[in-house]
């Protein structure tokens, strides 16, 4: 979800993550609290490994009560193991908690509250719901105040802008897919609409501009909702550690990126004419996961990054840009969050959390402008690896020893997104943020898709026999070979996500495979470059980028028909 259900009518924060503190806060309207029945509090206050403490407060909003029993269910593997002021069963993924002799009395408006210890592997997932002797807690349940309903908060937000709604078809990327041999196959998927540069908002080149775009999605749209993705991607010294994708802003232009990009921007999406879209923007890729990973005395620092952190404009541009998108009611601001294979190491993850946090409350934004994150966009990291897991060991040795996985604590980009979710919220974040994972490029099929676990001859054998995730190296991110369409777009696929996109259209290219000259601020990065023998940030690999490709943007057939044939699930 992207919303909390109470966040509707003021009530308490329906989840909060590892060490994360609960907020409360006043309804404006008294009488709005009444239409909740219950209202459960549940905080993950320590995490480790194998294991976790949580705190849990329960509100009565009902007539007083002499017992109670609190029930939950959890998505994995977690199994409470002890617990304190409460009487806690757990039946397979369903959990009890009841009162003890001491604490049964539960007066209207009165709170009670109780913890546990419980151990779990792979991903600790928040539990979604929660019931107060058999009413579900946190949900309007129609007895007035409130008002909107449970979907929605006083702004007009639903808590997934996926749920039950269409997604617009981008008529340019369609006619180009379907120009492709087989591409009629998936020429009708939603896709991004890159705002790239400051061009891209009237239309560059002949292109459709954003009012072009919201026109045809009132189109497109009919009676029922529709979700537009626009993706907004223009900062100062753009991906400082990237050159295919540097931008046309240089690291000082803040002003120009404000007053030239984000404004007229947000200009447009204010109009009350495209009030009834539902507007997804994705918050500048490739940003502030480099201030944490290719800066100061790393290996994989670049100066460009070093001068970004310095004077503080990535910060300040994503802040600028939240705060006068998230004003927008029908806007839904996701945060670009990387991969699993850029932030899923330790000195990686939460130092990312907390920077996402610093920006979201900068420039006047606070985290209530941010509906979720995204994870993967224009990558290829596979979504789920069904052949091995970061619990595994071969011969007395651990997967995050292998080559491939070095220490990493994620393997694949729904484990890790799951986790990352919890970690922003306990730094902060709204509980019920939601996270999109781009799938566009991650499917890794074909012919040469694994059926099953490597040999365990070692560690290494086993895991690159297994995984489907075909890269040299988890760093390379430039046109890779071998690559397939992952999972179509679809809401609600799993615990925590809103949505599987396609962000990136598949078919654009991410950078050219040899210098091209261009008036669109993009470089020559040798990432692109087939022969390219890598650097710090790929562990010095080769780069895996197939040949002949066009500028970042630039339709890529070759790549396209790869995607195709490589397609998992395949077309």
């Amino acid at each position: 979800m992207s919303r909390t259900k109470s966040a509707l009518l003021g009530a308490l924060v329906l989840l909060a993550g590892a060490s994360g503190t609960a907020v409360a806060a006043v309804p404006a309207d008294p009488a709005g609290i009444a239409a909740v029945p219950c209202t459960v509090d549940y905080k993950v206050q320590n995490q480790w490994d194998t294991g976790f403490t949580a705190a849990v407060t329960v509100t009565n909003n009902s007539a007083a009560k002499t017992s109670w029993a609190v029930k939950w269910a959890y998505a994995g593997s977690q199994k409470v193991t002890s617990g304190w002021n409460a009487k806690i069963s757990q039946s397979g993924t369903a959990v009890t908690a009841a009162n003890e002799t001491y604490n049964g009395t539960l007066a209207t408006g009165g709170s009670v509250s109780f913890g546990f210890n419980a151990s779990y592997s792979g991903t600790n997932a928040l539990p979604t719901s929660f019931t107060l002797d058999g009413v579900t807690c946190n949900v309007d349940d129609g007895s007035g105040g409130g008002g909107g309903g449970g979907g929605s908060d006083p702004s007009g937000r639903v808590d997934n802008p996926y749920a039950g709604a269409k997604v617009y078809v981008n008529p340019e990327w369609s006619a180009k897919a379907a120009a492709e041999t087989g591409g009629g196959r998936i020429s009708n998927q939603p896709t991004g609409v890159w705002l790239d540069r400051i061009a891209a908002i009237n239309g560059a080149s002949g292109s459709m501009g954003l009012r072009a775009h919201l026109d045809a999605a009132l189109a497109q749209k009919g009676s029922g909702e529709e979700v537009v993705q626009l993706v907004v991607y223009d900062l100062p010294g753009r991906d400082c550690a990237a050159l295919a994708s540097n931008g046309e802003l240089g690291p000082t232009e803040i002003d120009k990126y404000k007053t030239q990009f984000i404004d007229p921007i947000a200009a447009i999406l204010a109009d009350s004419k495209y009030a009834s879209l539902r507007i997804v923007t994705t918050i500048e890729i490739d940003s502030l996961p480099n201030l944490v990973t290719n800066t100061g005395s790393r290996a994989t620092a670049t100066p460009q990054c070093d001068t970004m952190l310095a004077n503080g404009n990535y910060v300040k541009g994503v802040g600028y840009a939240l705060a006068k998108l998230g004003a927008i009611p029908n806007v839904y601001n996701y945060l670009d969050a990387g991969h699993h294979g850029w932030i899923g190491w330790d000195d990686n993850f939460a130092p990312s959390a907390t920077l996402f946090k610093q920006a979201a409350t900068s420039e006047g934004a606070t985290v209530d402008d941010v509906a979720g994150f995204i994870t993967n966009t224009a990558n290829y990291s596979a979504l789920k690896e069904n052949n091995f897991t970061i619990n595994d060991t071969v011969n007395g040795t651990s997967v995050r020893l292998s080559k491939w996985v070095d220490y990493n604590r994620y393997v694949d980009e729904l484990s890790f997104a799951q986790a990352f979710r919890n970690q922003l919220v306990s730094v902060g974040f709204n509980s019920g943020i939601g996270m999109l994972i781009d799938t566009s490029r991650n499917g890794w099929g074909g012919t040469t898709r694994p059926t099953g676990p490597g040999a365990t001859t070692s560690v290494d054998t086993y895991v690159d026999g297994g995984r489907y995730d075909r890269r040299i190296h988890v760093g390379n991110w430039c046109n890779q070979a071998g690559a397939g369409l992952g999972e179509r777009p679809q809401a609600s696929p799993a615990t925590g996500i809103d949505a599987y996109v396609w962000m990136k259209p598949p078919g654009e290219s991410d950078g050219s495979s040899s210098a091209i000259a261009n008036d669109e601020g993009k470089g020559f990065d040798r990432m692109c470059d087939p022969t390219y023998t890598g650097n710090p940030r790929n562990n010095n690999n080769m780069s895996g980028a197939l040949p002949n490709a066009p500028l970042s943007g630039h339709w890529f057939s070759a790549q396209f028909q790869q995607l195709m044939t490589n397609a998992y699930p395949p077309l």
